[in-house]
């Protein structure tokens, strides 16, 4: 059974073998927002690029003691989310976080900054998707 926990606390300050998951679109923009500094922290663009990501899917970066995914939840920087779109990018990072025996995972309220979804639903989402698993799921907030 899923581990949740909501922590207020600066995401970033998470341990280095806790991987970290926000949301972006497929034009991988990441101009504003958690998703900036996602952009300037980890880089890697171009090998996001190359993964041909399309909405619903995710893209991620191997940072050695852990993943960062890259939830692509809508097609351009402007337009908003689905919750069918937000919940098929976080199954196919669960499926990806069981094949690589992820234990630790950590993301901001996923979808309701910028993206304007209603936390209530994203967090059922959330424990619906990683219900039966192992993983330790920590949501941060400022």
């Amino acid at each position: 059974m899923v581990v949740y926990e909501e922590i207020k606390g600066d995401l970033f300050n998470a341990t280095s073998t806790t991987s970290l998951a926000h949301c972006v679109s497929e034009d991988l923009a990441m101009s504003k927002g958690i998703a900036a500094i996602f952009k300037q922290k980890f880089g890697g663009l171009e090998q996001l690029k190359q993964q041909g990501i399309t909405t619903g899917d995710v893209a991620i970066l191997d940072k050695g003691t852990r993943f960062i995914y890259y939830l692509v939840t809508k097609a351009r920087y402007f337009n908003k989310p689905t919750y069918v779109s937000l919940e098929s990018s976080l199954i196919m990072m669960r499926q990806h976080c069981v094949e690589n025996n992820i234990k630790d995972l950590a993301m901001p309220k996923i979808g309701c900054g910028l993206d304007r979804l209603e936390w209530s639903k994203v967090k059922d989402i959330i424990l619906s998707v990683f219900g039966n698993t192992a993983i330790k799921i920590k949501i941060y907030t400022l």
